[in-house]
């Protein structure tokens, strides 16, 4: 397993997957906090609408990409707060709108696109030192603003009307926030892809949860477990021969009932002693 080590892909994923594990784990606490999973499923498939046309126009798919779900989570978060338009429904505009707009520019692409599957689908060992760079940069910027701004983030992920009544300028910070939940899933779409990414996202912070309800305490086990959930996908992935994306989430999704049964099993223990 050592020699593996010694390979520069495999090195590029290891970094991929702790950089991505950083991103994940502090903004997926917020997502799961605010219950915003449903929302982040929309803005992961409207996404593969800047995908389409970014494999169109020959520019490159993730830059199209970030723009395109940075501009539908603007849309969702403004749409959704509409009294004419439910939240569901706003969703559910955004996440058909790219998925249509996806299928259409890639039918229309000149030539094969050998890129599609992975975008779709993910390979963490195909990510570049570029695509590393993007996740180190994104965890550098997530980590600073929320080392400046974890009460308020706080505040408005239990209790936006609380958050007003403080003062806090709610609306920027959900807009802000919501700019970073589209940047992460866009970063992480060529590891772990479209139909999968929002797991990276959801799964180590329900682990987490299992075993505490502190904010920050989820942060930091969520990328604790994030990073070894990537760690077993990886290596599950090398000795299956199966997509490393795939394999990632399903070791993660392992790791997470393991965890509930041990500690459903403890508490059973602690209420019969």
């Amino acid at each position: 397993m050592l020699e593996l080590l010694n390979y520069t892909f495999f090195q590029h994923a290891l970094l991929g997957s702790l950089f991505a594990s950083i991103a994940c784990g502090i903004i997926g606490t917020y997502i799961v906090t605010r219950r915003l999973v449903f929302i982040s499923g929309g803005i992961t498939h409207a996404s593969f609408g800047g995908i389409g046309i970014g494999l169109y126009t020959g520019i490159s798919p993730l830059l199209t990409a970030a723009i395109f779900s940075v501009l539908s989570a603007f849309g969702v978060e403004w749409l959704s707060k509409r009294k004419d338009m439910r939240e569901d429904s706003a969703i559910a505009v955004f996440w058909t709108f790219g998925m249509a707009i996806g299928i259409i520019f890639s039918f229309l692409s000149p030539g094969f696109t050998p890129d599609l599957s992975a975008f779709l689908f993910g390979n963490i060992l195909t990510i570049t030192l570029t695509d590393i760079w993007m996740l180190m940069g994104l965890s550098v910027l997530l980590i600073g603003f929320f080392t400046f701004f974890l009460n308020p983030i706080i505040y408005i992920a239990f209790d936006r009307e609380y958050a007003r009544s403080q003062r806090i300028p709610v609306t920027f910070f959900e807009y802000t926030l919501m700019m970073f939940i589209a940047l992460t899933i866009v970063a992480c779409l060529r590891m772990i892809g479209i139909v999968l990414v929002i797991s990276l996202l959801t799964l180590p912070q329900m682990t987490a949860n299992l075993f505490t309800h502190s904010f920050k305490k989820i942060i930091w086990l969520s990328i604790g477990i994030g990073y070894i959930d990537c760690l077993g996908g990886l290596l599950l992935s090398y000795h299956l021969q199966v997509p490393s994306g795939a394999a990632i989430i399903f070791f993660s999704i392992l790791v997470y009932t393991l965890c509930k049964m041990g500690k459903t099993l403890y508490l059973c223990r602690q209420r019969n002693s």
